[in-house]
């Protein structure tokens, strides 16, 4: 079973539901690290000034956001901490929405929600209500120091936490901007009916054990029969590890009347973000 990497409770209304969040993907691709062909030790990346091409000490490196072209303003390491989001242990639900009214370039990273500390009950509940309304819940939650944007929706027996990209970091289609041989062209009706047969004749069913990244099979075959002739070399490497608090649980039905009575309601997050000067 996957460690869980953040554990907190779904918050709506007065009902908190104690949760862990999982990862629901992993990364295959293929790592390179940089290695002192010399010595085998691991090679970092230089601290450099790009014009003199010098090495610079930590303590003279500051952070700057261009304002515009080559004029930047400083922030200090003490402003960024403060304009960081509190860190806290809720997935704050502050709407319902239709499931289908979110776009797909909206989407960013899947996370499987499981319940904690006797949360199942409350958990199913929640599940069963957007499965029912076809609705999926809009939430905010702060992951690793940076305030997310996310959904939340039923996934068979499971809830899934899916983050979102803040609006202004996703472009508009207006910018591929499409000329009228793609916007107004009136597709033969002839050439429709054949893609369609094509379409058809292609179709499938999803069988993803059959889907692999042959470059990255390739690679590790190589290391597989590289290793079995001995050509192995030792690097040494560190490795740490973190841990997290949850939340606790009340009456459910309690929780819900006192809800619906007060029609309490998350606050909607700011999502503004610095823009640059034109």
């Amino acid at each position: 079973m996957a460690r869980a990497i953040w554990k907190g409770a779904i918050s709506f209304g007065l009902v908190h539901i104690p949760v862990s969040l999982n990862t629901a993907v992993r990364s295959e691709r293929v790592d390179f690290d940089w290695l002192d062909k010399r010595s085998m030790e691991p090679v970092g990346y230089k601290r450099v000034n790009k014009v003199t091409g010098k090495d610079i000490d930590k303590e003279h490196i500051v952070k700057g956001v261009e304002y515009e072209k080559g004029r930047y303003v400083v922030i200090s390491e003490e402003e960024i901490r403060k304009a960081r989001p509190e860190a806290t242990q809720t997935i704050d639900i502050f709407s319902f929405v239709d499931a289908g009214d979110i776009p797909l370039q909206q989407f960013d990273t899947p996370y499987y929600l499981s319940p904690n500390r006797r949360g199942g009950k409350v958990y199913a509940l929640l599940r069963e209500t957007l499965h029912s309304t076809g609705k999926v819940a809009l939430a905010t939650v702060v992951l690793h120091t940076r305030q997310h944007l996310a959904l939340l929706r039923p996934l068979e027996d499971a809830l899934v936490l899916i983050t979102l990209r803040w609006p202004e970091e996703v472009r508009g289609l207006d910018t591929l901007e499409l000329d009228k041989s793609v916007t107004e062209t009136k597709v033969d009706k002839r050439e429709l009916d054949m893609a369609r047969r094509l379409v058809e004749d292609m179709s499938g069913q999803w069988t993803p054990d059959e889907y692999h990244d042959a470059f990255r099979q390739t690679i590790l075959d190589l290391v597989e029969e590289k290793a079995s002739k001995g050509k192995i070399e030792t690097v040494d490497k560190g490795e740490g590890a973190t841990a997290e608090k949850g939340a606790d649980i009340i009456d459910l039905t309690e929780l819900l009347k006192r809800s619906l009575g007060g029609k309490t309601k998350a606050k909607k997050p700011a999502a503004k973000r610095p823009r640059k000067a034109s």
